[in-house]
């Protein structure tokens, strides 16, 4: 299926399921999607949680220009765009634009593969090497907040659900959060597993740094490069005996998923055999 803006935001999210069971669809939720981009998944979120509060976290000024006209094409009213980047520290900070596009794909199928890699953080030459169509030609100066500032300046005094995607700059907002960190109750964000961007944190560091402020992992997606994580705060359930049902339900959904998608590879990998063998003869 060729990949547009449309089909990506009818799409149901990678963590639906999770989601689902760790909240109630009328819920009226706090949600930080930072690293924002364009906003599709803001939009996704907005329609599985219409009652929620959603804060689009964006830097890059073209790609506010576009979350801005994405929000009113599909007339969503409970997104509030946060036009900066958000860190450990506040002031001014460098800002490494990507761009570029995949070979044979073409901008008007309505998706820039090019604008969702930008970061706090210099791109890396290993990143150069598993991704050697993205170019990093621009450095801007964009505006720094901590996640702490803006809670305050908010007034929210809890976060039910963070969306990171900043391209290895996850622990410097995380950092940033401060104190408040004890009262996120659940994160889902990028990891790597090698140096994208120079200096970043790698899988272990994240998890470690998780581990030591109360986070427990329920989802790991990360390959011998990149994936992502989902965490819940184990002192946001006092109900230890649902969160030990909770836990295990989830884990189980995600252990069927990879027996599927083995038994699929396989099934996929028999019918070529079988249709190779058939075409010799």
């Amino acid at each position: 299926m060729q990949l547009t803006r449309l089909n990506y935001i009818n799409s149901p999210l990678v963590i639906e399921y999770e989601l689902k069971h760790l909240f109630r669809l009328k819920d009226d939720l706090t949600i930080f999607d930072i690293g924002s981009c364009e906003g599709e998944d803001s939009i996704k979120y907005s329609r599985l949680f219409p009652n929620a509060k959603i804060y689009a976290v964006e830097a890059l000024p073209n790609n506010l220009i576009l979350l801005e006209a994405n929000l009113e094409r599909y007339s969503i009213s409970n997104v509030e765009i946060i036009p900066f980047a958000l860190s450990d520290e506040i002031g001014l900070c460098d800002f490494y634009v990507s761009s570029g596009q995949i070979d044979g794909k073409s901008e008007s199928q309505d998706w820039d593969y090019g604008n969702k890699s930008s970061s706090l953080l210099p791109p890396s030459k290993c990143l150069k090497e598993e991704i050697p169509w993205l170019n990093f030609s621009d450095t801007i100066s964009v505006e720094s907040r901590t996640l702490i500032d803006v809670c305050i300046e908010k007034d929210i005094a809890s976060i039910d659900f963070i969306h990171m995607d900043v391209q290895g700059a996850e622990l410097k907002v995380l950092k940033g959060a401060k104190e408040i960190i004890n009262n996120i109750k659940v994160i889902w964000l990028e990891v790597e597993a090698i140096e994208l961007y120079k200096d970043q944190p790698l899988k272990s560091e994240v998890e470690k740094f998780m581990n030591q402020h109360g986070f427990f992992m329920i989802k790991d997606t990360v390959d011998n490069v990149s994936g992502d994580q989902l965490y819940i705060n184990l002192d946001k359930f006092p109900s230890k005996l649902f969160l030990i049902y909770l836990i295990f339900k989830l884990r189980l959904h995600n252990i069927n998923n990879r027996i599927l998608c083995l038994i699929q590879k396989l099934v996929h990998k028999m019918k070529r055999i079988v249709y190779f063998g058939y075409k010799r003869h």
